[in-house]
C-alpha cells in the first residue's frame, strides 16, 4: 500500500481550473446538465495562468467529429497564452488523436469513455508517450449498489466499479486519475472525500479531486480528508466566487503545501 506523506510536506498540492468547452465557449452545469456559458476559453485560460493556477484542464464535452478542428485550433490558441501544464480531453480514441492534441500544445491528455470501451488505449498511450502524458478521467456516481463508472458525459452507467477500474488504470500505466463524483458536480457542497481517500489508499498514482468545490474549506478537506494530490474546479473560479491567490493563501494558513 502506498505511503501518503503528511499534508504539509512533500509535493505541493495543485489547484486546477477546468474549462468545459462546447461549440467554442466555456460552459458549466450542475450534475452534468443545465449548461450555461462561462466565457471565452482563451481569455479564461490566460487569466488562470496569470492568477497562479498550477495546471489547466480543458475538456471538449461534445467532441463530435465536426467539432474536432475548431477545438484543436482553440487548444493551440490557449497553449500560446499560458505557461502552466495543460491537460486536454474529449473524444480521444486513438494515438492519432493524442498526437494531434500534443502537437496543438497540450502537455497531457485525458481519456475517459474511450478507455473504458478499450482499456488497451491507456497502455498504448503510456508506452508511446510515457505515463506522465496520460490522465485517466473517471466519472462515477454512488448508486445503491456502490460506486459505478459512467460514460458519455455521465449519461450511461457501465458495469464497472470505481475502485476496480482505478486499480486497472494504474496498473496499465496511467500517470494520474481525475475522479469526478457526479453527485457532487456543480452542487458546491464539497468533494467526495471518503471515495477520494479510498482511491488514494488503493492506487499509488496521484488523484485529482473533481466535483463539489464551493468554498475554500472544501479544497482543504479534499487534501486532508480526501488525501487528494490536486483539486479541480470550474464554477467557483469561472464566476469569480473564489479567486486562486486567495484560495492558496487560505490553504497555506491551514498548513497545506501549495505553490504561491
Amino acid at each position: 500500500m502506498p505511503l501518503h506523506r503528511p499534508t504539509g510536506h512533500g509535493l505541493a498540492k495543485r489547484i486546477i481550473p477546468c474549462l468545459d468547452v462546447k461549440n467554442g465557449e466555456t460552459v458549466k452545469g450542475t450534475n452534468f446538465v443545465n449548461l450555461r456559458s462561462a466565457g471565452d476559453p482563451v481569455e479564461l485560460g490566460k487569466a488562470y495562468s496569470d492568477a497562479g493556477a498550477d495546471e489547466l484542464v480543458f475538456l471538449d464535452i461534445t467532441a463530435s467529429f465536426e467539432g474536432r478542428k475548431t477545438f484543436t485550433d482553440m487548444v493551440t490558441r490557449v497553449a500560446r497564452e499560458i505557461n502552466i501544464p495543460f491537460t486536454v480531453g474529449g473524444g480521444i480514441n486513438s494515438l492519432e488523436d493524442v498526437d494531434r492534441l500534443l502537437n496543438a500544445g497540450a502537455d497531457k491528455i485525458s481519456v475517459n469513455s474511450a478507455a473504458i470501451r478499450r482499456p488497451e488505449l491507456i497502455t498504448e498511450i503510456t508506452r508511446h508517450y510515457g505515463s506522465q502524458v496520460c490522465v485517466c478521467a473517471i466519472d462515477a456516481r454512488q448508486d445503491p449498489d456502490g460506486w459505478h463508472c459512467y460514460v458519455k458525459g455521465g449519461r450511461e452507467r457501465v458495469e464497472l466499479g470505481l475502485f476496480d477500474w482505478a486499480r486497472e488504470v494504474a496498473d496499465r500505466g496511467a500517470g494520474e486519475i481525475l475522479f469526478t463524483s457526479m453527485d457532487h458536480d456543480g452542487v458546491q457542497q464539497g468533494f467526495a472525500n471518503e471515495a477520494l481517500a479510498r482511491l488514494a489508499d488503493e492506487v499509488d498514482i496521484p488523484i485529482i479531486a473533481s466535483g463539489g468545490a464551493g468554498k475554500p474549506e472544501h479544497f482543504r478537506d479534499a487534501f486532508v480528508k480526501g488525501k487528494a494530490d490536486a483539486a479541480l474546479a470550474a464554477s467557483v473560479f469561472h464566476f469569480g466566487e473564489i479567486k486562486i491567490p486567495d484560495l492558496k493563501a487560505y490553504l497555506r494558513e491551514e498548513g497545506i503545501n501549495v505553490r504561491m
